[in-house]
């Protein structure tokens, strides 16, 4: 049987005002999960309303803290660059302003894909080429073209 009203007045105002106006679409789910189950309501109940999975519901009822908001986000929003550090970052950042061919490269102009494989033989870490592009669009850096 489920748990009701194990919020504070406190902590439902807050989960509420974040459902209500909160411009990030996945924290106001997540306040919605924990405002239903502090109603009674049963994971499966919860995941058939909001129409996610059972999983989501579970994980955001144990992992979500009521009083600390920022618990609600989703990580994978800002960049879920746990491999690509802020070391790795600057190298990527400082690379691809060099020209390819002066790093001994028979191309021309950088690609994702390109960047991906240099970094990981400098850095031993691999990233996906997708994962470089939003590294870059995140720090305003955008690649040319590929001219062929």
């Amino acid at each position: 049987m489920p748990v009701k009203n194990f919020l504070t007045e406190e902590q439902r105002k807050q989960l509420q005002k974040a459902v209500r106006k909160s411009d990030c679409p996945r924290l106001r789910e997540h306040a919605l999960i924990l405002l239903l189950q502090n109603d009674g309501k049963t994971y499966e109940e919860i995941a058939d309303f909001i129409g996610c999975s059972y999983r989501t519901v579970a994980y955001w009822c144990v992992h979500g803290d009521p009083d600390d908001l920022d618990s609600l986000r989703d990580k994978r929003e800002q960049g879920n660059y746990r491999k690509a550090n802020e070391d790795y970052i600057q190298i990527l950042l400082d690379v691809v302003k060099k020209e390819p061919k002066k790093l001994s490269y028979d191309f021309d102009v950088w690609t994702s894909q390109r960047l991906a494989a240099h970094l990981a033989k400098e850095t031993s870490i691999e990233i996906s080429a997708t994962q470089v592009t939003r590294i870059l669009r995140k720090n305003k850096v955008r690649l040319p073209l590929s001219r062929g």
